[in-house]
């Protein structure tokens, strides 16, 4: 019996007697049987893993039987007569149909069935030698009892071994995934052998690789989303600039609760994006209406913007606070799955409300000179090529303009 904790989120559909599996692909099935005991060994004594096994089935107990060929020479017996007496007496050939008018009834040959329990079996089966003598098996082969696998598990048209294992408490499962594959190269596994993970391993190794690809295109997206509100390409970099200590705040917080980024706390820090850069938006909206609207300097409209919106900006926020506590809580069944996403979204907001009420007027007014000593370059570099070209022309065509 193999115990192990019924996950809120399945994916990777494998079934093993451990949470995550590590296949072992070849296309020697040699070279797997020989090196998964190894691997499985130096992976055993890894403290990062726990209840390792693994689903090979090699214990099957078969009969070798050995010819000697000299002697069934001599004796005057070849491969093929051998052959058919042992498939007579354990194959279940068919040799004959039995026609009726109604039906058809096939004739299969065979020894009794309390003859094919045990190898001793073989010391009973006779030989029809030259001129109709019988040869007794035991005369020409010998046999003895070895192991096989019950089954050869494929993957991909590869033959596959699958190791599966638990984590400790307290161990992540990218550590253990680093461990693994520290463990495989110190042992020096050849190249025919080829290691994966599977099952849910698997699927948290593909999400962890598209998620800085998730988080660029949000980004991307809200970019391009808030140029086109504002028409400017200078005041989304403000918005955007509060998202870091938004991804800070969730990670300080689920380090402090000594709780793992999940794919659900993950999901989380995507989702402070969407809260923490509304705190932007409402101060800079304001800012600019006041600029274009009352000729205000950038100073003094920031200075405005901010106390104007305090309090909008309070509201908020704790609204969506007191709305991520009762998720933080672990209250009631099935909570572990939703406590790394309200740990990051409480860790986020708090620590986001405390820095975006002070970063966002610098930025803002940081950017904002920056744009205008662009401008003025521009201005001073178009000036510069007028000029340059008024200098170039002839003199005739100056008297004539004169």
């Amino acid at each position: 019996m193999f115990l192990q904790p019924a996950g809120d989120l399945r994916v990777g559909g494998r079934p093993g007697n451990a949470q995550y599996q590590y296949t072992l692909q070849s296309d020697s099935l040699t070279d797997l049987r020989s090196w998964e005991p190894r691997i499985k060994a130096a992976l055993a004594v890894l403290p990062q893993l726990a209840d390792l096994n693994n689903d090979a089935q090699d214990k099957g107990l078969d009969t070798l039987l050995a010819i000697d060929r000299p002697t069934a020479a001599r004796l005057g017996l070849s491969m093929t007569q051998i052959d058919a007496a042992l498939m007579d007496a354990f194959s279940q050939r068919q040799v004959s149909t039995i026609f009726q008018p109604l039906n058809q009834y096939h004739v299969i040959e065979e020894a009794d069935p309390i003859f094919l329990e045990r190898p001793a079996s073989l010391n009973d089966v006779m030989i029809m030698g030259p001129n109709g003598a019988q040869i007794p098996l035991a005369a020409v082969a010998s046999w003895g009892l070895g192991n096989t696998p019950l089954a050869v598990n494929h993957q991909g048209q590869f033959a596959a071994a699958t190791l599966s294992f638990n984590l400790p408490p307290g161990v992540s499962l990218g550590t253990a995934s680093a461990a693994i594959e520290r463990a495989m190269a110190r042992i020096g596994v050849p190249s025919s052998i080829h290691g994966g993970f599977q099952g849910n391993a698997k699927a948290f190794q593909d999400s962890m690789a598209s998620l800085p690809l998730m988080v660029l295109l949000a980004l991307v997206t809200i970019y391009i989303v808030l140029g086109m509100l504002y028409e400017s390409t200078i005041h989304p970099i403000t918005i955007l600039s509060t998202l870091p200590s938004a991804g800070v705040g969730a990670v300080l917080a689920l380090m402090a609760f000594h709780t793992e980024l999940t794919i659900i706390a993950f999901i989380g820090v995507i989702l402070l994006i969407g809260i923490v850069k509304k705190n932007a938006i409402m101060m800079i909206d304001v800012a600019i209406a006041l600029e274009r609207g009352e000729n205000l300097d950038p100073r003094e409209a920031i200075r405005r913007a901010c106390l104007l919106r305090l309090r909008p900006i309070m509201m908020t926020t704790l609204a969506a606070l007191l709305g991520a506590i009762p998720l933080a809580l672990r209250s009631s069944e099935g909570a572990e799955l939703r406590q790394p996403l309200g740990i990051a979204v409480v860790g986020g907001l708090l620590l986001s409300q405390l820095l975006t009420l002070y970063t966002t007027p610098v930025v803002y007014l940081t950017l904002d000179r920056m744009r205008l000593a662009w401008a003025r370059r521009r201005e001073w570099t178009w000036t510069r090529s007028v000029l340059a070209v008024v200098a170039r022309r002839p003199q005739g065509n100056r008297k004539s303009e004169r």
